[in-house]
């Protein structure tokens, strides 16, 4: 029965406002302070915070071949091809948020689950808060009391805790990622059937999405009933999603009104999805860090109000001035290390550079003295020689051999002082002694000059040490402080071990996904294929920037979009990771890159 044509242009008009009024909601929500808890509009404003990370991959059609497809055959509007890439993309990274989100939480209780029964106990006492701690403390002592000393029970009822929430959260994951490997497959199928069949194969993608909507309802169910227990509050009952109603149509025949309200039950179906999701994970999630250390934190803030208490007794306002003192000094202090062994050194450091022609030009001055008193000695050696042996001797003579003539002389005229001293040449060869110490003492004062000359600069640098130490100390740990983001998107040893991890995660899960294939284990297979889908989008935004600054994107990014593509072979996806891993800069051991 065909409608009205008044009764289908009001129905689209009502369907735009609809979803337009929704669009402007979710963007005056992200600027506004919502509350988890509140269910108003699907959280719209929660659904943007978190899309803000992005973790899953893009979409495997792109958006002109949507439009071409479309446009061409269907006959539909732009702004209707640009929405169905919209719903699509929204569908899978939302589906790829809460994936993470599941993730940390399950990562956080596998954790547990592999502790000593002392560290279950401790996290069921100590790590849940203070109304835990002392109905835990309570327990135990009544426990005491009756049976004796004993952590086995309070070990056994943490187990039973972990293992519960391991199992809901596990059974949860597996049903999300085979949801996330039906859209994406079927997503992947349309650039292969609008090529034979471009009439039906986008409208009929709109009906199979409701209908994988309606597949996870399902298994949501089986979950809930396998536990026995109200893992959902009052907000919400089944069934959970809208089913889209039976259009007796062609696809090429769907008026505007049909496809924006299919499109408008998607989206309302994902903000159900989204929000269930995050009511049953916060059921199950670890605790908050402030839950789990608040003993910590209680304690530091016992700490703190002493600590304020103390300095209010000693500071102006109870009539003291020890604080005043102490900041003086340490501040008297800081300034005399700064002075003794920053300002002076550098100040030693710059005069002793900008004066060395200076104290060239005077030590210049200096080697001339000394040369004065060489030329002096030479000609008193040569007048004595001359004198004592009765011949020329050349200008050019030797000093040390006219020194040993004088010593040689000397010697001889010691043998009668008193007469030599008056009459002979022993005064003469006393004066030559004399001036030729003088002349060792100056070269030994030049040499000495020189040396303390040439370590001056030393001498300023050791007195700098210390603070060049301190800087030293503070520089490497602002570089620890900047290298200590250990996630797979930061920098640094630990986030690029964290994205080779990412590469091994998804080696294994493809080697699994050929195995359940094989064993025609059909649910496990597509399992594994969403949490592969997971792991290559948590790799493509973890690797992007890395890359990009290496040149490397173009070719990494296509073999990760290879490794999501259902139909490529086993044996191809693991030639490509053996290739990643050994290949892109952003992927190697830091060894390697070194």
């Amino acid at each position: 029965m065909e409608a009205k044509p008044e009764e289908s242009e009001e129905k689209g008009i009502r369907s735009s406002i609809s979803l337009y009024s929704l669009r402007v909601w979710n963007q005056i929500a992200a600027f506004l302070p919502s509350t988890r808890d509140s269910n108003f509009l699907w959280k719209p404003s929660s659904l943007l915070r978190r899309r803000r990370r992005k973790t899953g991959l893009p979409l495997p059609l792109p958006l002109n071949s949507i439009n071409s497809s479309v446009l061409t055959v269907t006959g539909w509007e732009p702004a209707e091809a640009s929405r169905l890439y919209d719903v699509l993309g929204d569908l899978l990274e939302h589906c790829f948020l809460n994936l993470h989100s599941i993730w940390k939480n399950l990562q956080f209780w596998q954790s547990r689950a592999e502790g000593t029964n002392a560290q279950k106990v401790y996290f069921m006492i100590c790590e849940r808060g203070p109304r835990a701690f002392f109905s835990g403390t309570a327990q135990l002592m009544r426990q005491n009391f009756r049976d004796g000393f004993s952590l086995q029970h309070v070990a056994r009822e943490a187990s039973l805790y972990i293992a519960d929430r391991i199992t809901i959260l596990s059974n949860l994951r597996c049903h999300l990622a085979v949801f996330v490997a039906q859209v994406f497959m079927e997503i992947d199928k349309i650039g292969a059937e609008a090529v034979n069949d471009q009439q039906n194969s986008l409208p009929s993608l709109l009906v199979t999405l409701n209908g994988l909507f309606l597949d996870l309802e399902a298994s949501i169910c089986q979950l809930h009933a396998a536990h026995q227990m109200d893992l959902i509050d009052g907000s919400f009952s089944f069934p959970l999603f809208e089913k889209l109603p039976d259009v007796s149509k062609e696809g090429s025949q769907w008026a505007s009104c049909e496809i924006g309200d299919a499109i408008n039950l998607l989206y309302q179906n994902l903000h159900k999805l989204d929000s269930f999701i995050y009511i049953l994970v916060s059921k199950h999630r670890k605790p908050r860090k402030l839950t789990q250390y608040w003993l910590r934190y209680t304690c530091g803030a016992v700490g703190l109000s002493v600590c304020s208490v103390w300095l209010i007794q000693h500071s102006s306002l109870m009539g003291s001035n020890d604080i005043e003192n102490w900041f003086n000094e340490a501040h008297n202090s800081a300034v005399s290390f700064f002075k003794d062994h920053v300002e002076q050194p550098l100040i030693s450091i710059r005069d002793e550079l900008f004066d060395t022609f200076r104290k060239r030009h005077k030590g210049v001055m200096e080697v001339q003295e000394v040369q004065l008193t060489v030329n002096s000695l030479h000609r008193m050696l040569l007048a004595f020689s001359e004198h004592t042996k009765g011949q020329k001797f050349p200008d050019d003579a030797s000093d040390q051999e006219m020194l040993a003539i004088v010593m040689a002389r000397y010697e001889k005229e010691l043998m009668h002082p008193i007469q030599n001293l008056l009459s002979g040449e022993l005064a003469r060869a006393l004066l030559i002694q004399v001036q030729k110490l003088k002349l060792d003492i100056e070269t030994a004062m030049l040499e000495l000059d020189q040396i303390l000359k040439a370590n001056e600069i030393n001498f300023a640098v050791l007195a700098a040490l210390p603070a060049f130490f301190l800087s030293l100390l503070l520089l490497m740990l602002l570089r620890a402080w900047y290298k200590q983001d250990t996630r797979a998107e930061g920098k640094g040893r630990a986030a690029r071990l964290q994205r080779r991890l990412l590469v091994v995660e998804v080696e294994k899960a493809i080697m699994q996904y050929q195995s359940f294939v094989d064993q025609g284990r059909v649910k496990d297979a597509e399992c594994r294929f969403g949490l592969l889908l997971y792991s290559l989008g948590r790799l493509y935004h973890a690797s992007e920037k890395h890359a990009k600054a290496t040149g490397e994107w173009l070719y990494l990014r296509q073999d990760i979009l290879d490794l999501g593509k259902p139909g490529l072979p086993t044996r191809d996806k693991l030639r490509i990771t053996w290739r990643m891993e050994r290949v892109y800069d952003c992927l190697l051991p830091t060894l390697k890159r070194s």
